[in-house]
Order: structure tokens, then sequence, then C-alpha cells
């Protein structure tokens, strides 16, 4: 007796603890030094906390320790997987930006588990992190270094710190606009219809995985 073809899962795994930890302790810390660089750089907050020692502290703290999740998220496979699904781009993403500004992400054409927006902001957010992370620290430690580099480490740190909020802002504003997308970060899983419809490479190459 032939067995009929098992009904497919609702759900797809898109994220695993990992991942999703990294994330949320690597968004925590990005958020901390956003709302700290903001209390010391706008007047009419800096008045609401006063503190201005404590704010410079916990902004220089965050930021130090802002890579750390990812680097003792490195040492696990599925993390490492996903590191190199961001770091390559593919055949789809060729004008994906382009379309999804025009029409939005679902006319944007498909993609794979992470579109071509994503890569491009990872990799922005990851390269402004490190040049954040080395101005700083120059301006943490200003007697190691001469009164130009201080003087342009600060100009380049206030600008880059500018761009990484809107940035992150952007990212943010987009996050709540799809709930799903949100609920796959928090518990790991979406649907299939939703990673169809987003992600149709990325749906595809799990449901070969599953049936294989």
């Amino acid at each position: 007796m032939t067995r009929p073809p098992a009904e497919p899962p609702a759900e797809l795994v898109r994220f695993g603890t990992v991942e999703r930890w990294v994330h949320r302790t690597t968004s925590t810390l990005m958020m901390v030094a956003i709302v700290t660089a903001a209390f010391l750089y706008l007047p009419f907050l800096a008045e609401l906390v006063g503190r201005r020692r404590l704010l410079v502290t916990v902004h220089e703290w965050a930021g130090i320790v802002l890579p750390v999740p990812l680097v003792a998220g490195i040492f696990f496979r599925s993390l490492r997987a996903d590191l190199r699904r961001l770091n390559r781009f593919g055949p789809q993403d060729k004008g994906w930006a382009w379309r999804a500004m025009r029409w939005g992400t679902r006319a944007a054409g498909a993609a794979g588990k992470f579109n071509a927006g994503q890569k491009l902001y990872a990799a922005v957010i990851a390269g402004a992190t490190l040049v954040m992370m080395g101005t700083g620290l120059v301006m943490w430690f200003p007697n190691l270094t001469s009164l130009s580099w201080r003087t342009g480490s600060t100009f380049v740190h206030d600008w880059l710190a500018l761009i990484v909020g809107v940035l992150v802002i952007g990212h943010i504003r987009m996050a709540m606009k799809d709930p799903e997308a949100r609920h796959g970060m928090r518990t790991g899983r979406v649907s299939r219809n939703w990673a169809r419809r987003e992600h149709e490479l990325w749906a595809d190459e799990e449901e070969r995985s599953v049936d294989h």
C-alpha cells in the first residue's frame, strides 16, 4: 500500500537560538550606544540627565563590547552559515535594491534567505562599527595620538554615528511594518506563505532539504 505524501510543515525554521541571541544582544548594545550618543551630543537631552561622565562611560563600554556577541557566535556553525549568506551576492540580488525602492520588496523579485537590502545593510553596519570602534578608541585614549588624529577621529566618529543612527531607525521602521519578520526573529519560525512571498529561493531550498 502506497503511503500518502506527508503534509509540508506550516512553518519553516528561519533562525536558531544562537542567531537570535546574537541579534538581540547586538541590537541592545547598539541601541544603548545610539541613545547615550544622542544624550551626549544633543543639549536638550543632556540637560535631562546631567550625569555626563556616566553617559560617556556607558557609551564607551557599549561600543567596545558591541562585537562580543558576534565573535562568540562565530563558534557555531549555524551563525557562520548565515554570515556566508550575508556576504555573498548572487544573480538574484542584481538590481533588487533598485526594484525594491521603486515598487516595494514584494515586487522586487525572488530572494534568498537574505535579500540584497539586508546584505547591504549588514555590510555597511559592520564596516561603520569597525571604523567607529577605531575612532572611539582614539578619542578614549587621547594621549596616545596627535591632535590631528584626535580631531579627524572625532569628525569621522560623529558623522558615522549619525549615519548609523539613521540606518538603524530605518531598519526598525521596516521591521515594524512586517510582523511576520519580527515573529521569525523572536521565535525562530516563519510561516511557509511568508517565506515564499518574501524569500522564495530560501523557501525552495528549505523545502528541498525537508524532502530529502
